[in-house]
This record gives C-alpha cells, structure tokens and sequence, in this order.
C-alpha cells in the first residue's frame, strides 16, 4: 500500500469515527416525556426528562418547576393546570447544558357549574389577616426534596361530599370571584381527620390565633413540591415539625373559620397551585 493510499484509509476511519461519535451524541440528548398532551383544567401534566447529566429547567406558562431525580434515572416534575387557566393551546419547555426540548399541550375547560353561596353578615364580613395570608402561601408553595409518599391518598375523612373540586363560587349574590380549592366532606363535628399519605407538617394555624376565614387549619407536606390543607377544624392534634404517616390522626371536623357547618375542607397543592385531590386518591404518581 502506498503513503498516499494509507492517507486516504486513515482518513476514512476518522470520518467514520467521528460520524459514530456524532450518532452517539445525537442518541445520548436527553428527551422529555409527558403522560399526556391534552389536560383539564385543575389537572395536571407528568413530566419526565431522561438522559439528563443534571436537573434540568421545566417551564410551562411562565412559571418555572423544579424537577425531582427519580430512582429510575429520570426526573420529573407533577406541572398543574390552574383551575382558571384560559383553555388553549400551551406548550411545556425542559432545558439542560445546552438541550432544550418543548412540546405543545392543550388545556381544556372543566365545564363546572357555579356554586351559590349564602352568608350572614358577620361571616361575610370577616376577611383574612395579612399574617394568615402569608402564612398559608408559603406553607402550600413549600417544594422539599424527598418524596414522602409511595402509594394511593386515602380520603381523610368518609362522608358526603358536599362541594367539589373546582366549582366557581358566588357569595350572596356577588358576581364570580373565585373557585373552590378542594373537596368539602360533611361530617360531624369531632370526626377524625387522618393523614391521607406521609409528610411533614408545616403549619398549624388557629381560629383564636386570627385564622379567620381558614379556621383551625393543618398543612402537610409531602415532598417535590405537593402539599395538602385540611380547614375548619375543631381540635388539632398535631405539632409543626411532626412527621405522619397515611391514617394518623391530625385534628377532628369542625366548623371553624369562615364555615356555614361542620365539614372538613380538604385541598391539594402543586407548587402552591391547587389541583383536584381525588386524582391522588385514583392514581398512583
């Protein structure tokens, strides 16, 4: 073989090492998965980006979401769709080292009727201090790393459910204002409220300690960004900082608060945003 011959051989097998090598790259890019494209309002996406050499950035609507590494090599991230979000066509944005990957979702309406709502003049005058405002905000936005829970929620509390998830409400007659955040479950007062899955509790907050309109309230959290509140209740029986596990016992029903009758209020939060909590309660996540 002559040098210029072996020149050219060599030449080759660089080409086509370096095409390899442009293949395996192409093939190592991280991907970004959802469970599905099209969600209701008050639902939300399952996002998952594999193939990531470090946490990547999730974006949906301009609100950023910290993902969560997974034991299967993966992260993700639980995206809600507020329940007032304007149906329409959106798109979901991961980003890692120079990847980025979108795609487009749909956001459907719900179709949930307006609740009526009536008051006696003192409960409808009673308005939330700016210290329980704040309060709760930043209790149900709190995002921890560890997963807490590990299989299906279980109600809190067995009885009729007086109100769903999501109904737009009006109050004596006032024009829409806003839409409720969880499921009402009429019970006795004194009935026991369980933990629906393990987390921590980051708040317990009271009537007499000017929780006017949430009443005696717990919330919990159970890691990578969901958290839960349970409103209106008689008693607490639980400290912030205790850790609980699905059944234990957190506080009995009351009638607390800005409240019409003894009823547990019972929401469920994705990065402060509020979601349907009979999803949890139905699917495994």
């Amino acid at each position: 073989m002559t040098r210029r011959h072996l020149t050219i051989v060599v030449l080759l097998l660089l080409c086509s090492l370096l095409n390899r090598g442009s293949d395996a790259a192409e093939n190592n890019k991280p991907d970004l998965a959802l469970d599905a494209t099209t969600k209701e309002q008050g639902e939300f996406f399952v996002a998952t980006v594999n193939g990531s050499s470090s946490r990547p950035d999730l974006w949906f609507n301009g609100q950023s979401f910290a993902m969560f590494w997974q034991n299967d090599s993966s992260y993700r991230a639980l995206v809600p769709v507020e329940n007032m979000l304007k149906p329409g066509s959106y798109a979901l944005l991961a980003k890692s080292n120079g990847w980025k990957e979108k795609i487009p979702v749909e956001v459907t309406s719900n179709n949930l009727p307006v609740q009526k709502i009536w008051l006696d003049e003192k409960t409808n005058s009673l308005k939330a201090t700016k210290e329980e405002k704040a309060q709760v905000k930043a209790a149900l936005r709190t995002v921890s790393e560890s997963k807490l829970w590990s299989d299906l929620f279980s109600y809190p509390s067995q009885g009729r459910k007086s109100s769903p998830f999501g109904v737009k409400r009006s109050y004596n007659g006032a024009p829409v204002s806003s839409y409720h955040k969880g499921i009402d479950i009429a019970v006795p007062q004194g009935t026991p409220v369980l933990s629906p899955a393990k987390g921590k509790i980051v708040l317990t907050g009271y009537e007499a300690e000017r929780f006017h309109v949430h009443g005696n309230t717990v919330i919990i959290d159970h890691g990578q960004g969901l958290t839960s509140i349970y409103m209106h209740l008689h008693s607490i029986s639980v400290n912030e900082g205790d850790i609980v596990s699905k059944g234990d016992t957190i506080g009995t029903v009351g009638s607390t608060g800005i409240s019409t009758g003894a009823h547990l209020h019972w929401g469920v939060y994705l990065y402060g945003t509020s979601v349907d909590p009979e999803l949890f309660v139905k699917n495994q996540y």
